[in-house]
């Protein structure tokens, strides 16, 4: 129970003495810089306009949950074609390194145009890409993870192909998935809001942070960033949430 309570203590605490030095240094010594609002200012503006940021935060979260799932799936599925044969591992390999080496910058734009402006898919699309890499990585880390010896001992059991995977490759690979799925939520989360920044349709909360912060409305945009970090943390909560009930092991 102490180590609980620790584990939410800490970051609470962390997070008030990060906020009373940015008062500090704002608001007391008026030493920050132009664009770096108060949280005063920032907290009224998120108060005031809580409602459109919940409707354009609602629109994001919902693009990087679809990206998710797509890349999710994409890798699980691609990633037991690769364990499973050799030569389909060999074909991957060199596409899935290309694909985590493409700059997400690069993307939304080129998508954009062939979707259309007004489409969310390439929004959605990126997310899916950022999210594929690390799901198929610790995926197939994990069903290689089985030794041969027990294979062979299920085998010689009489255990058949569907029998071993129940029994021995799902459960070994799970806790892979997990972790995957757990990375893959924050990269889909920051590439929706990076798609969002860089085009696309006129919602979402990228689309609001780049329209306020060019437009000299710092506290307004900075409120918009709370709530992608509001996002953030739900699709990194619910994750861990998952991964702990998945992997948590049963009493003896």
């Amino acid at each position: 129970m102490t180590a609980s309570v620790g584990r939410i203590v800490a970051p609470v605490v962390v997070g008030a003495l990060l906020v009373g030095a940015w008062i500090l240094v704002v608001d007391v010594l008026g030493a920050s810089p132009r664009a770096l609002p108060s949280p005063v200012a920032i907290g009224e503006e998120l108060v005031k306009r809580l409602g459109i940021i919940s409707e354009d935060a609602l629109i994001t979260g919902t693009n990087a949950l679809i990206g998710l799932a797509a890349g999710a799936l994409a890798g699980i599925v691609l990633a037991g074609l690769a364990a499973a044969w050799r030569p389909v591992d060999g074909m991957l390999a060199p596409l899935v390194a290309a694909i985590a080496v493409v700059p997400i910058v690069a993307l939304p734009p080129i998508l954009n145009t062939m979707f259309g402006a007004s489409s969310q898919f390439g929004r959605q699309a990126v997310a899916a890409i950022a999210a594929f890499v690390p799901v198929f990585v610790n995926v197939l880390r994990g069903l290689r993870q089985t030794r041969p010896v027990h294979r062979d001992l299920l085998r010689a059991s009489g255990a058949g192909g569907f029998q071993t995977f129940r029994v021995l490759t799902l459960p070994t690979a799970l806790p892979y998935l997990m972790t995957g799925l757990r990375i893959a939520g924050s990269l889909a989360v920051i590439s929706a809001l990076v798609a969002e920044y860089f085009g696309g349709p006129s919602d979402g909360i990228g689309t609001a942070i780049a329209t306020y912060a060019k437009s000299g409305r710092a506290a307004l945009a900075w409120a918009y960033v709370a709530g992608g970090i509001a996002i953030g943390l739900v699709f990194f909560l619910v994750t861990s949430l998952l991964e702990r009930l998945v992997t948590r092991r049963p009493p003896a």
